[in-house]
């Protein structure tokens, strides 16, 4: 516009008398803008002087440059002119304003163009520390301004840019209202000439009916021809008027807009942004009382929303996990001490805030290498542990400390346990001690299986006497056959014990689990094999349970290696390192403490003892074997502490004392306020109420005995090898028992003369039921006819079954039964009868010491089982008798009853 130059001249001149600006940032067009000013300066006037002048392309350049007047003469006013985009702009005084080496209260910025109207205080944090004067041409205060700005606030920024703002930029103003002022004209111009409208479209271009030639945009030519009716347009565009976003909107007769007004404003160090003056084409520069605002504590901005930063790190601030799994945004996605904290204090200063996490994940230090020399967080405020130090209070301003810390030395806990009621189980894990309570389950029933399998566990019990005087118990009524007379004579009878029962099995395993003595013990190899096995199973497990119960016991008297600082400085086998960012290396690098200048120079002579984060520093202390230590601040030491798997400790004292502080720029009036809110919560104990919270409320650790106990167990795999020894030994006694069995068979059916299967089914009822009745040391029963070896006979009133000659009847009478055998031949008194005609010979068995062929059916009575002794009646007619219990009668031997 043709009225900027007398703007900045009378701006210079009037405000800013006899003063020198000493530097600025003019390109090639810039330059002539300057040397305009020059020009348009009225005679008489004071003029100000230009120092120097500068051509830069970047704001690294600017802050360059302003460091080297920094350093000609630190403590003079200087005031910088910025002809440059508004971005540029920006970065120049933000990279200013972080710039330690730079001065704030001695420099004022002069920003030609309309800057300003991007409404800068609200944006960006770093212009209440520093003097700004601009221009601005948007009035927010006029209703016509209010309205469009509402609706501009509710736009999608991403469909529409710029949008979703409190405010509106200069440029977009402007280029706002030109639309307008093109659509009122056109529309003025159709309204008059309504045929200038029509037009037919042929493809994609349009034709116009009337006979109007179209416009050629061909920049080819040297001579461009005007449309036909731009001089109409033009007539109409000079007659617009409108109320814009600019303001009123009149052109003159020249076409430039007339009876506009720029407003200046200016920003000072904890002063909101304020009108000092307008221009306007007619009034010229006309200066206004302005009133500068303060921002004190009680006069905080309660419509803007503040920017919170802080860093992820627990307990400070911790992603929130969702319970109904619903996505969490905003200030609601994260929880933490900070958190809690930033509500309090946000609920102090009724203000509301915006929770963001800090880029470069760093708290901040000094680094020539980023804009300005510090890295870190950038924000309104900063609630993070951030430890208050010289160096950051030169930049930032902080709060009264809301927590009270020190470097404290962090080591992995040593193991450690007092004796309980139940610390003789401590060491065994768990699930030992359920193995081993299975495996003397599993060994108890093994041991009865090859007992009853094999036949060495087996012994004759006598139950059965007469005239034999081994069997005392013959004339015993309770051992008779029940169809057999009292007074009768009796067969002699014997029984078979087995020692090792259920019940007996698992007393031998618990006595030997105890290392105790028993009563009984098995005979048998593959019994004897499993007592072996189980004896040597509990000899390795009860040594390893003794060893490890004394270091149970001795564990409490142990100490840690490590109790101090001196202790640290004075050996090297245990590392020492802290974050390679932060104040707590800052801290070492500058002490001049000897002790601590010892350990730095230990820590700077091995760079690997530094870690990036803390989370890598105490994974480090944690599986080091206590062969590192990590220095670092107390809350931090404390909390981790507390958490699984609770193996790190504090020890010693605090190395330094310091605190933590809110943070917040360098004049923002929010310090006062925070400080008030600060020391308000921490007088009414809310801050210590936070710490209970979220450090010792949420403790994942027992501090009691046993809260170390699971550090010294011994585990599965320690104890592995005696297991697979104790299956092993299992099924070699199975294995064993069960060649036993096919031996015993075998011999048994070698001895009978019958098949081996036969000998095998006898013994396996043997093996179920039990047996008894020996003969000699063999077991008769063995032979016992089924009942397929049995011919049914039937006659009227009673029942009658052979086997081989040897009669048995049944009367339906009730009558005893009688067993009628062939003629016997004279000595031996049974004689085989002949076979009958035209049947293949049969197999022979050894009954009554006479052979008789193999019955045609069996006719089986199982014995009655009396625990491990089994009892076989004695009237059955293939128990084995002598000679003397049968007589003659008719030719033909009968059984005497």
């Amino acid at each position: 516009m043709e009225g900027t130059s007398n703007i900045d001249s009378e701006l210079l001149v009037t405000d800013k008398k006899n003063k020198d600006v000493r530097s600025g940032r003019f390109p090639q067009e810039r330059l002539l803008r300057l040397q305009q000013i020059y020009q348009t300066l009225k005679p008489g006037n004071e003029s100000f002087q230009v120092e120097t002048v500068k051509r830069i392309q970047n704001m690294s350049e600017a802050i360059d440059f302003l460091r080297s007047l920094e350093e000609l003469n630190r403590w003079s006013n200087k005031y910088v002119v910025l002809d440059c985009p508004t971005d540029m702009a920006k970065d120049i005084v933000v990279s200013h304003v972080r710039d330690v080496t730079l001065g704030r209260r001695t420099y004022h910025y002069l920003l030609s163009g309309l800057i300003m109207d991007d409404r800068w205080e609200s944006e960006v944090i770093e212009y209440g520390a520093i003097n700004i004067t601009g221009f601005r041409i948007v009035d927010a205060n006029r209703p016509h301004v209010k309205d469009f700005l509402l609706g501009w606030h509710r736009l999608d920024p991403v469909t529409n840019q710029g949008a979703g703002r409190e405010s509106i930029s200069a440029q977009a103003a402007l280029t706002y209202d030109a639309v307008f002022v093109l659509v009122e004209a056109f529309n003025k111009f159709l309204r008059k000439k309504p045929d200038r409208n029509n037009v037919r479209r042929t493809g994609n271009s349009s034709q116009p009916t009337n006979a109007t030639r179209s416009l050629e945009c061909n920049y080819s030519r040297d001579v461009v021809t005007p449309w036909e009716h731009g001089d109409k347009i033009s007539r109409f565009l000079r007659k617009v008027e409108i109320e814009g976003l600019t303001g009123k909107i009149r052109f003159n007769d020249d076409g430039r807009r007339q009876n506009y007004t720029l407003h200046v404003v200016e920003m000072t160090v904890n002063s909101a942004m304020v009108k000092v003056a307008e221009w306007t084409d007619e009034a010229g520069f006309q200066t206004i009382a302005a009133k500068y605002v303060r921002l004190r504590p009680h006069e905080i901005e309660k419509n803007r929303t503040y920017i919170v930063t802080t860093i992820v790190e627990e307990p400070y601030i911790m992603k929130k996990k969702s319970e109904n799994g619903e996505a969490l945004v905003g200030n609601d996605s994260y929880e933490g001490y900070c958190k809690d904290l930033a509500e309090l204090i946000a609920k102090k200063l009724g203000i509301t805030y915006e929770l963001r996490i800090v880029k470069d994940a760093k708290y901040g230090t000094e680094n020539p290498d980023v804009p300005g020399g510090w890295d870190g967080m950038e924000a309104d405020i900063a609630i993070a542990p951030m430890t208050i130090t010289s160096e950051r209070e030169r930049v930032i301003d902080f709060s009264k400390p809301f927590m009270s810390l020190g470097i404290s030395i962090m080591i992995k806990k040593p193991i450690k346990q007092k004796p309980g009621v139940f610390s003789f189980l401590n060491p065994l894990s768990k699930e030992i001690w359920v193995c081993v309570i299975f495996s003397y389950i599993g060994v108890s029933i093994v041991l009865f299986i090859v007992s009853r399998f094999s036949p060495y566990e087996w012994r004759v019990l006598t139950i059965s006497g007469g005239g034999d005087p081994t069997m005392s118990g013959r004339n015993d009524p309770s051992l008779q056959h029940p169809h057999t007379p009292q007074g009768s004579p009796h067969i002699p009878t014997s029984s078979m014990a087995n020692d090792f029962s259920i019940i007996n099995s698992l007393w031998f395993s618990l006595a030997a689990f105890m290392q105790q003595g028993c009563d009984i013990s098995p005979r048998s190899i593959s019994g004897r094999i499993v007592g072996s096995v189980w004896w040597f199973f509990t000899l390795i497990l009860i040594s390893s349970y003794t060893a490890n119960l004394a270091a149970f016991l001795t564990v409490e008297r142990m100490v840690t290696p490590i109790n101090s600082p001196e202790d640290l400085a004075s050996q090297t086998e245990v590392q020492y390192g802290t974050l390679s960012h932060g104040s707590t290396r800052d801290f070492f690098r500058k002490s001049q403490i000897s002790l601590y200048s010892k350990m730095w120079e230990f820590m700077n002579s091995r760079k690997q003892v530094f870690v990036k984060t803390y989370d890598e520093g105490i994974r480090r202390v944690r599986t080091s074997k206590g062969k590192y230590a990590l220095l670092i601040e107390s809350p931090k030491n404390e909390y981790i502490n507390e958490r699984l798997p609770c193996d790190t400790m504090k020890v010693g004292r605090n190395l330094d004392a310091k605190g933590f502080g809110v943070a917040t720029p360098l004049g923002s009036p929010l310090r006062d306020s925070i400080n008030l809110a600060v020391l308000s919560l921490k007088e009414s104990g809310e801050l210590t109420k936070l710490m209970n919270r979220w450090w010792y409320d949420r403790t994942e650790c027992r501090h009691g005995d046993k809260q170390d106990a699971s550090r010294n167990e011994l585990s599965l795999s320690n104890v592995a090898g005696i297991f697979y020894i104790l299956i092993g030994g299992l099924l070699l006694a199975l294995a064993v028992a069960l060649l036993e069995f096919c031996y015993k068979s075998h011999t048994e059916a070698t001895r009978a003369k019958i098949p081996l299967s036969d000998a095998m089914k006898a013994k396996a009822r043997l093996t179920i039921g039990g047996g008894r009745d020996f003969d000699n040391g063999r077991v008769s029963q063995l032979l016992r006819p089924s009942k397929r070896d049995w011919d049914y006979r039937g006659r009227p009133g009673a029942q009658q079954y052979a086997y081989s000659g040897v009669s048995y009847s049944d009367s339906s009478a009730g009558e005893s039964p009688a067993i009628s055998l062939p003629t016997p031949p004279p000595p031996p008194l049974m004689a085989p009868p002949p076979p009958p005609p035209r049947r293949p010979p049969r197999r022979s068995v050894t009954f009554a010491d006479s052979p008789l062929k193999s019955p045609k059916k069996v006719f089986s009575r199982f014995p009655r089982r009396t625990s491990s002794v089994a009892t076989l009646d004695v009237a059955v007619p293939w128990t084995p008798v002598s000679p003397r219990h049968w007589t003659m009668r008719d030719g033909k031997p009968e059984y005497v009853t």
